[in-house]
């Protein structure tokens, strides 16, 4: 059975070094013909490493949530009646926010929702839910830019 081409780069190394009584110089041409020659690979695999490490960085230091620019928070909530529920909450936005408000009952099923505008800036909005039935709690479901696509 014929050698491959790989064992005959090997066989051709050993009898090399046979020959010239174990002589390391006389072994390297075969072994850098099977390998490469020079640092050539060793230098594009670092800029290839060094290239995805600065892009990685660059996108985690940029990363801004999936949420947009929009921030939200609830300060109080009050459900009076059946009718109504009445939710006061912070929103901060860059060009304005369009806020999804919804009234949720005790086993969690909506039983309202409206939207509320505010301007841009740091905003306290209070706005009322007209609901079917007695809400448990009110809570903003999103917060978007105002504008945004659909």
């Amino acid at each position: 059975m014929q050698p491959t081409p790989e064992e005959d780069a090997v066989n051709s190394a050993d009898a090399t070094a046979d020959t010239t009584a174990g002589s390391s110089a006389s072994t390297a041409p075969a072994l850098r013909k099977r390998h490469g020659n020079g640092p050539v690979f060793f230098v594009i695999a670092s800029v290839f490493a060094l290239a995805c490490a600065v892009g990685w960085g660059y996108s985690v230091m940029n990363f801004s949530g999936l949420g947009g620019g929009v921030y939200h928070q609830v300060i109080s909530y009050t459900a009076p009646t059946p009718d109504e529920a009445t939710i006061t909450f912070e929103v901060n936005s860059q060009n304005g926010a369009e806020c999804l408000i919804v009234a949720l009952d005790e086993k969690l099923v909506e039983v309202g929702q409206t939207r509320a505008d505010s301007d841009a800036g740091n905003r306290v909005v209070t706005t009322t839910v007209e609901t079917v039935r007695q809400a448990a709690t009110v809570e903003v479901a999103s917060c978007r830019e105002q504008g945004s696509q659909d």
